[in-house]
Order: C-alpha cells, then sequence, then structure tokens
C-alpha cells in the first residue's frame, strides 16, 4: 500500500473518546506510555494507519469499511486509500502538543460526546485552533449516544450545532457514534471520505519536515555492531525525501556549558524510510513516517528533538530567538483576554515547537518577541499564543510570523 495520503487530526475534549475513535478506524490502541495507560489519557502524539475500503456489492454507506472481506456479505472488498489519523491531547495542560499535531493534519474529526454539555473548554479551544490553522476540511463525531436517551442526544446536537456556528466547522457533519462497540463506523468513514480529500501536494519544493517524536529503537544491552541511528518521526509538509539524502535539523543539538548553551544544526544520512511496516525508498507529504538516520541514538530518545524542522542540507531558514510577528487576540467569552504588556511571558507554538517568548515591543497589531529557545520556522507560519491565567496557560490568540 505504501504510505498514506492524508494526515487526520482527532481533536476534542479529554476522555470524550478520541482514541477509542481511532481504536474503531485503525484497530491500533495509541495510549502507548505506561503514565498514559495508567491516567487514561493520550499524553504525546499518537498515530496509527487505516486503509479504506469499500464492497463493490452492497450500497453506501454500508459498503464503507476497513476489512479485507465485507462484513454485511463476506465479498472481497477494494481498497479506496490509506489514512494517517493523529491523536491529539485533550488536557489543557497538554494543549501544545494538540497545537503541534495541527500544523501537519489535513483535515480533523472532532469528537464531541454526548453525554456531557458542548462546548467543553478544550472543545472550545480546539476548535479555535482549527479556525487559526484554517484546517477547514471537518467531520464532528457525536459519541457516546448510548449513555444518554434519544431526548437528550437531540438537545446535545442542537449544541453542537450552535457551537459551531459561524465557526470553520459550521457546515461539518455530524455523525452519531458509539465508539466502544465501533456503531456508526461505515457512515463515518463515507463521511471521512466526501469531506476530507486528499490535498495536492508540492513535490518539485525543497523537503520540510516537522519533527513529532524522536526515538532510540535500539534495546537495553544490544551489542555496539548491532546498534542502529537515531530514528526521527513526523509528517512532510513539502518536497520528496530519500534513502541516501544528506539531511539537516535545526534547531539542532545544545551544546556549550550552563549559561553559554548554542544550538547547532545537526547533519545526518537518511538510512531507513518507513511508513507504519512498510519500508520506503522515497517519501512524499501525506501520512506519518519514520526517518532512520545515522545519528548518535543519544541525540534522538526521549524525543529530544521534537519541535525541530529537518530539510535537505543548506536548505533550512536560520534559527531565530528574536522575531516579529503580527498577531490577533481571541474573543474569549469564557476569559477576559486584556491587550498584551511588554515583558509578558507567553507559550508560542510554532510547527511542532513550543518556546516561552517575552514581549519586547508592540505597535498595533505587530509584536517583537524574544525567545528562551529559539526555533526554526519560515515567514507567513502560523503561531498559537497562549498567556498565563490564573494558575493555567490558556490559548488567547494567533500570529503570523513576519
Amino acid at each position: 500500500m505504501g504510505q498514506a495520503e492524508v494526515n487526520i487530526g482527532l481533536l476534542g475534549h479529554v476522555e470524550h473518546g478520541k482514541t477509542s475513535v481511532v481504536k474503531c478506524l485503525t484497530g491500533i490502541w495509541t495510549l502507548v506510555h505506561s503514565e498514559e495507560r495508567k491516567r487514561g489519557i493520550t499524553i504525546k502524539l499518537g498515530y496509527a494507519d487505516a486503509v479504506f475500503r469499500k464492497c463493490p456489492r452492497c450500497p453506501e454507506p454500508e459498503a464503507f469499511t476497513v476489512e479485507e472481506k465485507c462484513p454485511k456479505c463476506g465479498a472481497a472488498t477494494e481498497v479506496l486509500r490509506r489514512v494517517s489519523f493523529l491523536d491529539a491531547p485533550g488536557h489543557e495542560t497538554l494543549m501544545a502538543t494538540a497545537i503541534a499535531a495541527s500544523s501537519i493534519i489535513d483535515g480533523a474529526i472532532l469528537v464531541i460526546a454526548a453525554n456531557e454539555q458542548c462546548p467543553q473548554p478544550q472543545t472550545l479551544e480546539h476548535l479555535m485552533i482549527l479556525d487559526i490553522l484554517a484546517v477547514k476540511n471537518i467531520v464532528i463525531v457525536q459519541n457516546k449516544v448510548d449513555l444518554v436517551d434519544k431526548a437528550k442526544a437531540k438537545v446535545n446536537y442542537e449544541q453542537i450545532k450552535s457551537f459551531v456556528k459561524g465557526t470553520i466547522a459550521e457546515k461539518a457533519p455530524i455523525v452519531p457514534f458509539v465508539a466502544n462497540y465501533c456503531l456508526n463506523l461505515d457512515v463515518l468513514i463515507a463521511e471521512i471520505q466526501k469531506h476530507i480529500p486528499t490535498p495536492e501536494r508540492n513535490l518539485g519544493a525543497s523537503p520540510r519536515m516537522y519533527v513529532a517524536r524522536s526515538f532510540d529503537v535500539n534495546k537495553p544491552g544490544t551489542q555496539i555492531s548491532k546498534l542502529v541511528g537515531g530514528v526521527i518521526g513526523g509528517s512532510l509538509i513539502q518536497g520528496e525525501l530519500k534513502v541516501g539524502d544528506e539531511i539537516e535539523m535545526r534547531l539542532g543539538a545544545l551544546k556549550g556549558e550552563k549559561g553559554k548553551e548554542k544550538y547547532h544544526p545537526i547533519i545526518a544520512k537518511v538510512a531507513v524510510l518507513s511508513a507504519g511496516k512498510e519500508r520506503l525508498e522515497s517519501a512524499v507529504p501525506g501520512g506519518l513516517i519514520a526517518v532512520g538516520t545515522s545519528l548518535d541514538p543519544s541525540l534522538t530518545k526521549a524525543d529530544a528533538l521534537v519541535g525541530n524542522m529537518l530539510g535537505k542540507a543548506g536548505t533550512l531558514p536560520d534559527t531565530a530567538d528574536v522575531f516579529d510577528m503580527e498577531f490577533s487576540l481571541l474573543k474569549r467569552p469564557d476569559m477576559e483576554n486584556p491587550p498584551f504588556k511588554l515583558n509578558e511571558p507567553l507559550v508560542l507554538s510554532i510547527g511542532t515547537s513550543t518556546s516561552i517568548g517575552f514581549v519586547q515591543k508592540i505597535k498595533k497589531n505587530t509584536m517583537s518577541i524574544a525567545l528562551r529557545r529559539p526555533v526554526c520556522a519560515e515567514s507567513k507560519t502560523k503561531i498559537a499564543i497562549s498567556r498565563k491565567i490564573g494558575q493555567r496557560w490558556r490559548l488567547c490568540g494567533f500570529g503570523v510570523l513576519k
């Protein structure tokens, strides 16, 4: 099958069933970290691929499935496309990961539980992120309809309609769903096929990839002669990457004594490319890929390179610890959102990078920011801005890098 053609993000409030919806679509439970399993929430970015299929005999939407044999009539199904799902955290303290995910998604499934008032705080914030990043291909899943009666399900449906009115998701279909039993899966696949098309890709451009994960795949005790290089996970946003290419990553690695640290770009060779369990000779945008490199695995372990931009050596923009951006404050009914002040600390999410910045200058809707940790980003990149309200960081605005 090769690579997935499209990236779809799962967004929504904590415990509304995003991970369960992904399991229905892919058969994979994306909570893989022990802390996530204990707490039952997604902390890091989970991802899994599905192959959408269609029965040639059955009518729509019953014809849509992820099974090789039609569950209704037993006929062999035909492959439609391979889709990659990113399960972003719903918990508010983990919003930066959700924003990181939205920089590499082509469409979104917004999961809203029928047994709670809509909108919940993170549902509101996730929809704002989709608005900011102009992710307009959206399908809404009204999950847990089995936990309420018909009248309550209808009330919740009307709440959802009212919530998305006037937003980027206003025309999104709403699919009633029971993730514990995968009920209505065929309808969900049909709506994804209709409303989240595969985008056109720019393969001629210089490759660019946001690093969403990085890890060391060697088991403890592996003999030195059998060690393999560090692995980078992410999604190409443009261009094509091939085995043997010389690549560069910026920010890169931190070197120097405390107080004199400097980030140095990392140069490496692409040793292996894979999508899921399949090896690739070349990778293009669409789906998440793993890039096996010639790097010392100690550089990539425990997501150490998340936030980097990857591209061919010598082609990436310079890193910056001071930059100017145009910004807009969000109108938030659930909190006060006054104008920014000089020296106010802000959390800035740029691509898959999250950094604390301090306001240096403000003029109308433009401000200059000094970052504690530099970023590598191109002009016109969208930035999600969070500020401290009480004891929490809350999404308060967005900017565009000048």
